[in-house]
This record gives C-alpha cells, sequence and structure tokens, in this order.
C-alpha cells in the first residue's frame, strides 16, 4: 500500500511508525516533511501535487481537517482515514469529497510519545485497506474499539475539554508550598499538570473551542466552593457513588 500523510507532525509520524506501507508526506512545512519522511524510508511530496495513492491520510489539527479532506481525500484511490481527534467533522467531510472509497476516522487517545493506548474507531465505510490500517494499531499493544460519531464526541467533552480544565484551573489556582506539604491526592494532580504542561498549547486550546465541557467543570467548582456543610456532603456522596464500586464489583 502507497500512503499518503497529510501533516507531518508527531500524530502523521506515529502512523507512518505503526502502518506497514509506503509513506508519502505532505506538510506546509516542508523541513518537518522532510525530517518524518527521513526516519521512516519515506518521501515528500508537494503541497499541490496531483498524485494518487492507494490511502490519504489525514493527520492536520481539528481546525484544518475539513478544508484538508476537501483538498485531499480525492487523491485517494481506495481509502480515506483521519487522526484528527474529532469525529463529526471528518467523517462529514470524508463522506462528501470521498464518496466510493473506504472512510474510517481514528482517534488515538494518548500522545504518540505514551503510545501504546486506546485508539476509537468510527468505521463510516470500512474495507480491506483500512481493515489493515486497523490490525496494524492493534498489532502495535493499542486497544482498537469501535464507538460512533455522537458517543465519541460527547465523550471528549468529559475526558479531554473538562479534565484538562480541571487539571490547568488547579494548576493556575495552587499556591507555591514546601514539597513537605504534599499530599497523595496533590500529589497525583501535580503530576497530571505535568503531564498536560509538557504537551502542545495548541493542541490544547484547539480541544478546548472544538469540545464543550470547560463551563460544566467550572460550574461544578464554584457550587462546590458555595456549598454548605450538608450541600457539600451531598455533592460528595453523588462523587462517592458514582465512582466507587460496590462491594465485589469488577473494577
Amino acid at each position: 500500500m502507497n500512503l499518503l500523510i497529510v501533516g507531518a507532525g508527531a500524530m502523521g509520524r506515529w502512523v507512518a511508525d505503526t502502518v506497514d506501507a509506503d509513506v508519502a508526506f505532505l506538510d506546509r512545512d516542508a523541513d518537518t516533511a522532510e525530517t518524518a519522511a527521513e526516519a521512516v524510508a519515506g518521501r515528500v511530496v508537494p503541497v499541490d501535487t496531483e498524485e494518487r495513492f492507494d490511502a490519504v491520510c489525514l493527520a492536520v489539527p481539528m481546525s484544518a481537517v475539513i478544508d484538508t479532506v476537501e483538498i485531499y481525500a480525492p487523491l485517494a484511490e481506495r481509502a480515506v482515514f483521519d487522526v484528527t481527534g474529532v469525529m463529526a467533522a471528518p467523517v462529514a467531510a470524508m463522506r462528501e469529497h470521498a464518496p466510493d472509497c473506504e472512510r474510517v476516522s481514528f482517534h488515538p487517545l494518548f500522545a504518540p510519545r505514551n503510545a501504546p493506548g486506546n485508539v476509537a474507531v468510527v468505521a463510516d465505510e470500512p474495507g480491506p485497506v483500512t481493515d489493515t490500517v486497523r490490525e496494524r494499531m492493534a498489532a502495535a499493544d493499542n486497544h482498537v474499539f469501535e464507538t460512533t460519531v455522537d458517543e465519541h464526541d460527547e465523550a471528549m467533552e468529559t475526558v479531554q475539554a473538562g479534565a484538562h480544565t480541571a487539571v490547568l484551573a488547579y494548576a493556575l489556582a495552587a499556591g507555591d508550598v514546601r514539597e513537605e506539604f504534599t499530599t497523595p491526592i496533590s500529589a497525583g494532580l501535580r503530576e497530571l499538570v505535568e503531564t498536560v504542561a509538557d504537551g502542545s498549547p495548541r493542541v490544547y486550546a484547539e480541544i478546548q473551542s472544538v469540545f464543550e465541557g470547560a463551563d460544566d467543570v467550572a460550574a461544578a467548582a464554584a457550587e462546590l466552593a458555595a456549598a454548605d456543610d450538608e450541600e457539600f456532603e451531598a455533592l460528595y456522596h453523588d462523587v462517592a457513588e458514582r465512582f466507587t464500586p460496590s462491594p465485589g464489583a469488577e473494577r
């Protein structure tokens, strides 16, 4: 399979490392594309290429996926898939601009440096090419699971937009205290802050702009801050009931 990867950033390079294919990279930054291609013995094609490929992978920011699909999906002869992190926009765009191709949206739920991990899949129009891509991801010890567009994008409001807001809000509000005052809870939160802070602010900003969830976290924090003892205990018990497994239940 010859594969065009549009976007030579970390996720595009992860696809190249994971999928067994003859890879060509395309990126507005020619140096980035060249570096990515050299790492996998691939090649670079210009942004205005009209070359056709067995498959086209879109590995671009979420804000760019619709325009990118419109431009480059028609270069696919058999399959087009994306790893952008949102499902509704790319699935709709691929249906419109690659109606006769296999179409799948993958979302690796991790930064490539933290691979392997979970990979969500919306198999809109699967086939042998995208099945092979999926098999290669699974063979690299990733847990590949199917979902729907709505389920995925709603989940991202909690596990990405909401979670990131909670972690960053704690970091912004945290005082400068001596290490000796660390508790198990604060140590865990600090580890989460360090993980987020080691990422890309542009990626986190895009997540916040695409998915709702931040306002819900802010509202919950305000509710906790304003609660009296009885109200606080009631909120605490609500959390415990949702997140503490019952005796004998599997985690």
